[in-house]
């Protein structure tokens, strides 16, 4: 019922959609103090496991879609932004694994650019408070911007889009990844050619996100218990796109949602 209700609201109303979804995130990530619940994305079933540290193992499939996004080309010695950092787990694996000099992590909610800024102690990662529709860094700040499962929840994406072209060198990379309904792609598609990047490479990833989803279901539905209030475990279950969710989980089986990943350029 909610799940319907959500996909309504989404559809005719999204500023109340990505209001809704804000609000969520920020109530989940004001649940866990620790470091149970430092990615928040659904997960890739690699071809071959990336190799992990013991610390960062349990929150392997999640990093993996980092990986795979992320390394979409080669970051060492880059200036990098993540936008939707979320806890700050995959800013942290971006740094200290794919070797940018520095990454900066932004995230509208203020309660988890909180707890990144108290959690972690890397030399050359940063996070600070900021909207992804109007960046505070000047023009051609970065030489990489990475975005993941996020830009569905913004307001106006192709306002987000326009941004990354502006903060981005010449010769720049955005690395990017989202889900979202079939319906909606020639939409979707017409806010990033506007943006002016040009697209190098272009993956429908679902089945991989699919099969990461199911064997995380078990640790995902731990936490939700572990930090959830009982009334609202159904509602975070279609969040997280546990098997059998509705929202997102069954509608990628059907093939009604789908899941991409990206590489553009910044012409130089």
């Amino acid at each position: 019922m909610l799940s319907t209700l959500y996909t309504l609201v989404d559809r005719l109303f999204p500023s109340i959609a990505y209001n809704f979804s804000k609000r969520w995130f920020e109530f989940l990530s004001s649940r866990d103090s620790g470091r149970h619940m430092l990615f928040m994305n659904y997960g890739y079933e690699a071809e071959q496991p990336v190799p992990l540290s013991e610390a960062d193992e349990p929150d392997r499939y999640s990093i993996q879609l980092y990986h795979r996004v992320a390394g979409g080309v080669d970051l060492s010695g880059l200036d990098v932004l993540e936008v939707g950092s979320g806890r700050g787990g995959g800013a942290s694996y971006v740094r200290r694994r794919l070797g940018p000099a520095r990454v900066v992590g932004v995230d509208l909610a203020e309660s988890a650019v909180d707890f990144c800024r108290g959690h972690y102690a890397v030399p050359g990662l940063t996070f600070q408070r900021g909207d992804a529709e109007a960046l505070a860094f000047p023009d051609g700040s970065f030489d990489a911007v990475i975005n993941i499962e996020s830009s569905s929840c913004y307001e106006r994406p192709e306002r987000f889009f326009a941004e990354v072209g502006r903060v981005l060198r010449p010769g720049g990379h955005f690395l990017y990844a989202d889900v979202r309904a079939r319906d909606g792609f020639p939409e979707w598609e017409r806010q990033l050619a506007a943006s002016g990047l040009e697209e190098l490479e272009r993956e429908d990833i679902t089945e991989r996100v699919l099969a990461a989803l199911d064997r995380d279901s078990g640790r995902r539905r731990r936490l939700i218990v572990a930090m959830v209030p009982w009334g609202l475990r159904r509602v975070f279950t279609e969040f997280a796109a546990v098997p059998g969710s509705k929202y997102f989980y069954e509608a990628m089986i059907r093939g009604e949602k789908v899941y991409r990943r990206h590489v553009y350029r910044k012409p130089n």
